[in-house]
């Protein structure tokens, strides 16, 4: 089974519908749901995520939206050599780091992004949805 690491920004285009990435989102998602592919993110990504839905949708809807999501996910722990990892890192966005140390800290080849530019220095495969889902279909 494929194992990829999943950006915040492409969670938060599935979670909040935003157009017109949602559509990419959806499918990639759906391979996960479907048990094609595995799916991880960062345990930070939930707090990103819920600090954008909540304003979207309020606090109550927020959580029952990321608890829904947490059954199509791998949530992955951020701890003290992620952080190092991130701190010693060349990434100019720290978010953007911890994500990075996280994804490599498991073993995980790809990340999955819409923000390919800021993955720039990461020594791992960094692709959009659309790329990745033109070459597994």
């Amino acid at each position: 089974m494929i194992k990829v690491f999943v950006d915040t920004d492409v969670c938060i285009d599935l979670l909040s519908g935003r157009q017109p990435f949602n559509n990419m989102a959806e499918i990639l998602f759906s391979l996960a749901d479907l048990g094609q592919i595995k799916i991880h993110v960062s345990s930070i990504s939930f707090a990103n995520i819920d600090y954008i839905l909540r304003s979207q949708y309020g606090a109550n809807h927020s959580r029952k939206i990321l608890a829904n999501f947490k059954t199509l996910v791998n949530v992955l722990s951020v701890d003290n050599k992620t952080i190092d990892l991130a701190i010693a890192s060349d990434f100019n966005d720290f978010e953007d780091a911890i994500q990075n140390s996280c994804a490599i800290e498991n073993n995980l080849t790809t990340i999955i992004t819409r923000n390919t530019k800021d993955y720039k220095k990461s020594t791992i495969k960094v692709v959009t949805p659309e790329v990745f889902l033109t070459k597994h279909k």
